[in-house]
């Protein structure tokens, strides 16, 4: 009777163990596909932050911007992103970070704004400059964005195929009634980095940043639709865990944010 007990308990370990580990591979066959992200039905803002390490008065938007990520609104309201532009770097401390092609649509942004002139720290909300970034009115300002309801559909997902690579599947609609040529960009950008800075007007000072772009792909033409396949080799000094892949659809004529998500780099041991 006792070696029936515990056969028969010893069995009921088993079935349980199986099934707890079936259903965790089960959950863990498509744990690739479970680092995914649907935008939502409204809109979400964009937000782009010009800086530089360079510049003396940019820690402060840094930081700011660094807030966003601990205790802010959360990427179904906004998608922020720091693009470091390069035209201080000649100024005494070469940017890590910085990037022609960053300054350049500063300019274009700037140029849209009605200005032939461009400045760090420089905040755009929806293509639109603003100055208001460290005030109340930067949730204000959020929540008009967010009571509009989005005209294109992002879906993100991000795999690791192979140590140091990362897979991105992004998938753009536009919705019923929006105009049908629009434009995708895809940002991978990166979290929690810090530099000691050794010259320049940030001279000893070290600074940290997050929403960093590392690598910015489009513009994607979208007649109605389009879907990119793309694997990125990780650079060396890129840190797989705090990487995230934002995404964001625009008008033809660069005017309108029609839609913007964002996900993190999913941890798939």
């Amino acid at each position: 009777m006792l070696k029936e007990t515990t056969l028969r308990t010893a069995t009921a370990i088993l079935i349980g163990f199986v099934a707890l580990t079936g259903t965790t591979a089960s959950h863990g066959v498509p744990a690739q596909a479970r680092c995914a992200k649907q935008s939502p039905a409204h809109a979400v803002a964009l937000l782009e932050l010009y800086t530089s390490e360079g510049c003396s008065s940019c820690p402060p938007a840094d930081r700011w911007l660094s807030r966003i990520a601990l205790d802010g609104p959360g990427p179904d309201r906004v998608v922020p992103l720091a693009f470091h532009v390069d035209y201080w770097d000649r100024l005494g401390w070469k940017d890590r970070f910085a990037s022609p092609r960053f300054t350049e649509r500063q300019y274009a942004l700037a140029g849209q704004a009605g200005s032939r002139a461009v400045y760090t720290p420089g905040v755009f909300l929806n293509f639109a400059e603003f100055r208001g970034w460290a005030s109340a009115r930067f949730d204000e300002a959020l929540r008009a964005v967010n009571g509009k309801p989005a005209r294109a559909d992002i879906r993100l997902e991000l795999e690791r195929p192979a140590p140091g690579q990362l897979a991105i599947k992004a998938d753009f609609r536009l919705k019923s009634g929006a105009r049908q040529s629009a434009q995708a960009f895809v940002a991978l950008y990166e979290q929690r980095l810090s530099t000691d800075v050794k010259a320049g007007e940030n001279r000893a000072v070290t600074l940290r940043h997050d929403y960093v772009v590392r690598k910015w792909i489009g513009p994607i033409a979208l007649n109605g639709a389009a879907a990119l396949r793309k694997t990125l080799a990780l650079e060396s000094d890129w840190k797989p865990g705090d990487l995230g892949v934002a995404a964001f659809v625009q008008d033809a004529a660069g005017r309108e944010v029609m839609q913007a998500t964002a996900l993190p780099v999913c941890n798939q041991g």
